[in-house]
């Protein structure tokens, strides 16, 4: 029914504007296109001096009727070209005059993609920011949100740590949910890829190689996003890929070979330090399992490590048909030993078009295969806690001759951490992952309703991931089985239909253009997995085979969307789309996303045409509700089910051990969040675009929110059910700002600046509210069992801490054991605790420059973040002298924090772990890139170009932060995967 109103509004919109005509007498008439042959459509074609003109249709045709004869100069002119003038002269022969416009350089970057097509800049309603290669990050860039990573004003993008492949948290404006994922909807060409983790790999954008991104476009705000409908209430990235270009071949090659290495590292006790603190304040016992070593640990398992990324593509055109042809090779190795990825991928893009460029066809693949080994994730933990005084080798060829802590049988101590260099060394985690992304677009402009084109596409992202770990039987992390070997397999399958037609028209008379586009998509997801027993080294069975697993999510859509433009300086937008999933009942399976948004061209007004200074003026205003459906790890929250228990609630029958089933957890009535979004934004350029930026300000509301919450026992399967209840706001501001001081012939300087400021709420957490209601429990911690150090309460930013106040000393020393009774009942208990601080910044920056001078350019790019905080899980944990212990036969290194606190005996361990003392401001300062380059042209007397680049990745951190790295999603810091400074040498080669 949605689908048929739809359809109907469509056909009668889009003929609602008959074409009217002139009686034929002297007239100009001809095509617009650009340099390479393709019509530009909307294009301002006009008689100086005159009231007589046209704008193009979209097949870049214009007529200008009913003109005296005469001498007349032709101008044309069109965003992102340069302004055409000609001279003609006119008598009573009809004039054929076809246009050719060049591109401008200072706006190559105007015409952007938005979803299901491209705008020009100056049209758009939304927010929306693009950045095209020009702009990207210099240097190794391993996944492709590394290249806009502090450019795009409310896009937060944090590293997840140092690791081969490793990907990135991102949010725009802010999370929208508690418990449903906070990431974008990522878009590459044009086919919406899934946001769950793929096994055997750490980032699944990882599998995309970056050397082949075009462009990276940001939708923000409702009105741009409200095309994806229950996908977009955290944003859409838009990601396009480059194509070939119809001409003579063309062969680049780049190689980024790059050297990694570890700048700041825990800050713990050497061994002589250890020694000494245990000697002078140790127990016997203590003194007696000291050792004679003096190991650092950390240094043993880093490493500096060497990559290169080397990549060709091959693009022309053959017999009008152009293609790109890519092939690429990256070897990462990680800082910590053993972590290695390497990435093999080829793409192959073909777009020929027929019928006079009527009928384009567009064919893009992309075939990656990563293998990955992964280091053991215990052994940075290991390595900070491990005793110093200890060697790396034990005097016995015992566990592969590591020095491991013993019990009185010899056996290794099951409490005590194990040795580093074992865990990395007798682990070998490898994993062999293969993805394909292919699609095929047909556009077809039909010949029997003009302005009217077709579009269909099919696309699918199939991945095929495996792994195995295998632990020796001598290895001492594994030995009470004998050793281990498991292994797991994973099947994806994401299928996209998709068509839509778009129709435009162009009214002269009413100085109005209008588009329509109106579709269907139908995406449907499929993983699956089998199970494999569990086998100890030498193939015996330890546990058996459980369930295989396979789920479905499938999407269905209707969507429409109406551009109207008035004078070429009103413009109106408005967004319908109908979402179904069968993650969610028939019940409320559906759901409608509209937006509407407006803006106003200030600067075309004939009040300002004579301010010479101002180049650009708009202002924006949009609403629209967006949704999100993508429920973390559950295709089914609203169905009865079974699943397959832990490995603690295993049953054993003789030597094997069976798996239990046990009931899940549901709600019948469950359905997506709707997040409703109002953006005011302001466009503006002086001095021919000079200066320019936008000012955007924001708000977002979640209701229906997505969040896990205690309910009482016995009504369900669990005791925390993920359901909707609740609301959520994020407001802000964001302002981007451009400067070009210098453009001169063979100096240009470009600067760019960017903030962010933004404020999240939980303004509802219950069905029923409650004044005394604390919240709910999350982000569990290290140092014991169970303790968690945030709390989502009602007023309060999410995740903010929950901690007790810790007191101080006349000399400003913290008091152990001493804390605030913030309740006033003469005791310390839970209820003392409060909301302190958020791991989220309330301001971002970003800032990059470039410079360009003959054949010489420099770059770098910096953010800056600021009152977030973290929790140091690491001094928290290893900063007391009771963390030493002893008592279990063996002992721990610990941070030197402990000379800043001195906290020696822990009566309350819980409540030391959970003090503000160990909370801290990590606002910091980060220069990410610093770039230098020149260009060699014409090498070998040939046609090929040369550049050749120098650069340093996180090349320095300002920051008052005493952990590792104070830029931690999330916000607890608890033994990360350094993230190396990275310095590379880029050869770029263009024949």
């Amino acid at each position: 029914m949605r689908s048929k109103l739809l359809l109907s509004l469509a056909l009668t919109f889009s003929f609602l504007f008959p074409s009217l005509v002139n009686a034929q007498n002297t007239q100009v008439k001809g095509t617009v296109k650009d340099e390479n042959n393709e019509p530009v459509g909307f294009a301002t074609v006009q008689l100086s001096g005159t009231n007589f003109g046209s704008i193009s249709d979209i097949e870049g045709n214009y007529l200008i009727q009913n003109v005296p004869s005469g001498d007349y100069k032709l101008n044309v002119t069109m965003i992102g070209y340069k302004k055409f003038e000609l001279p003609i002269s006119l008598g009573t022969v009809p004039l054929i005059q076809d246009i050719v416009l060049k591109k401008d350089v200072a706006n190559l970057n105007e015409v952007v993609v938005v979803g299901y097509g491209t705008k020009v800049k100056k049209d758009l309603t939304g927010s929306v920011t693009s950045v095209g290669t020009k702009e990207f990050n210099s240097g190794s860039a391993t996944s492709p949100e590394q290249l806009i990573t502090g450019k795009v004003a409310g896009v937060q993008i944090t590293s997840n740590g140092g690791a081969p492949g490793s990907g990135s948290r991102i949010r725009i404006r802010g999370g929208s949910s508690l418990n449903a994922s906070n990431d974008p909807l990522i878009v590459i060409d044009g086919i919406p890829i899934e946001n769950t983790s793929i096994s055997g790999s750490p980032n699944a954008l990882s599998l995309i190689s970056s050397n082949e991104i075009e462009n990276i476009t940001v939708l923000k705000d409702a009105s741009a996003a409200a095309i994806y409908g229950s996908r977009a209430s955290n944003g859409v990235i838009l990601v396009t890929t480059k194509k070939g270009q119809d001409g003579k071949l063309k062969v680049e090659f780049t190689s980024v070979n790059s050297i990694s290495t570890v700048v700041k590292k825990y800050d713990l006790l050497s061994g002589d330090e250890f020694r000494k603190l245990v000697t002078d304040s140790g127990s016997a016992t203590q003194k007696a399992l000291l050792g004679k070593g003096n190991t650092n640990w950390l240094d043993e398992i880093l490493r500096n490590s060497i990559s290169s990324d080397n990549n060709v593509g091959i693009s022309g055109g053959v017999k009008n048909i152009p293609y790109r042809l890519s092939i690429g090779r990256l070897d990462q190795s990680g800082v910590i030993i053993t972590s290695n990825m390497q990435r093999n991928s080829v793409g192959l893009n073909v777009n020929p078009s027929f019928f006079d460029k009527k009928l384009k066809i567009d064919v893009t693949t992309k075939y990656t295969n990563s293998k990955f080994r992964f280091s053991d994730e215990g052994a940075v933990g290991s390595a900070i806690s491990f005793d110093p005084t200890q060697s790396v080798h034990s005097d016995t060829s015992l566990y592969n001759g590591y020095f491991e802590w013993l019990d009185a049988s010899g056996k290794p101590n099951t409490l005590a951490s194990r040795n580093p260099l074992g865990l990395l060394y007798d682990k070998k985690d490898i994993s062999d992952v293969n993805r394909f992304i292919g699609n095929l677009g047909i556009d077809y402009s039909l010949p029997f309703v003009k302005n009217l084109r077709a579009h269909v596409n099919l696309g699918t992202d199939a991945v095929r991931s495996s792994g195995t770990v295998f632990i020796p039987e001598t290895a001492a992390s594994a030995y009470l089985q004998k050793g281990s070997s498991t292994q797991y397999k994973q099947d994806k399958d994401n299928k996209l239909l998709e068509m839509y037609a778009v129709y435009s028209k162009v009214l002269p008379k009413l100085q109005s253009k209008a588009d329509i586009t109106f579709g269907h998509s139908y995406q449907d997801f499929i993983t699956s997995s089998p199970s494999f027993a569990g086998l100890n080294a030498i193939g015996d069975t330890i546990t058996k085979a459980g369930i295989p697993s396979k789920t479905q999510n499938t999407l269905l859509s209707f969507y429409g969307r109406l551009n109207y433009d008035w004078k070429e300086k009103y413009l109106f937008t408005f967004t319908l789309r109908d979402d179904g999933s069968s993650r969610f009942s028939p019940a409320v399976r559906w759901g409608l996303f509209p937006s509407a948004a407006f803006a106003w061209r200030v600067s075309d007004e004939s009040f300002l045409k004579n301010v010479k200074i101002l180049s650009d003026l708009k202002v924006r205003v949009g609403y629209g509700i967006t949704g999100q459906q993508d429920i973390i790890s559950n295709d089914y929250p609203y169905i009865a089910n079974y699943s397959q228990g832990e490995l603690t609630a295993q049953y054993q029958f003789g030597n094997t051990f069976y798996y239990t089933l046990r009931p899940d957890g549901y709600d019948v009535n469950i359905k997506w969040e709707e997040t409703s979004t109002l953006n005011a934004g302001l466009d503006f350029g002086f001095y021919n675009g000079r200066i320019n930026g936008s000012i955007d300000v924001y708000k977002k509301e979640t209701t229906d929110l997505l969040a896990v919450i205690p309910v009482p026992a016995g009504t369900n399967f669990t005791n925390n059910l993920l359901t909707n209840v609740g609301s959520l706001t994020n407001q802000g501001v964001e302002v981007s700002l451009n400067f070009i001081p210098v453009a001169k012939k063979n100096l240009t300087w470009e600067v760019g600046i960017n903030m962010t400021v933004n404020k999240s709420e939980i303004t509802k957490l219950n069905r029923v509210q409650s004044q005394s209601d604390v919240g709910v429990l999350v982000g569990g911690i290290g140092g014991g069992t169970g303790n968690t150090i945030q709390v989502n309460s009602v007023g309060f930013s999410p995740y903010s801490f929950y901690v007790y106040n810790q007191l101080y000393a006349v000399d400003g020393r913290p008091l152990e054991g001493k804390y605030a009774d913030l309740n006033g009942d003469g005791k310390i208990t839970p209820d003392d605790r409060y909301r302190y601080q958020s791991p989220e910044p309330k301001i971002s920056l970003g800032f990059n420059s470039s410079v360009n001078y003959k054949n010489w350019s420099a770059g770098f790019s910096m953010r800056a973040q600021f009152n977030n905080y973290v929790y140091n899980n690491v001094n928290s944990q290893l900063g007391t002298f009771a963390y030493v212990d002893g008592s279990k036969k063996y002992l721990n290194n610990i941070s030197s924090a402990y000379y800043d606190s001195h906290f020696k005996l822990v009566s309350a361990v819980a409540t030391e772990l959970l003090s503000d003392y160990y909370i801290e401001k990590a606002s910091f300062l980060r220069m990410d890139n610093i770039s230098f380059g020149y260009q060699f042209k014409k090498v070998f007397k040939k046609d090929i170009n040369v550049k050749a680049s120098l650069g340093v990745q996180n090349a320095f951190i300002v920051t008052n932060y005493k952990g590792l790295d104070p830029e931690i999603a999330g916000g607890i810091d608890n033994f990360a995967y350094p993230r190396p400074r990275v310095y590379s040498l880029t050869l770029n080669f263009q024949l």
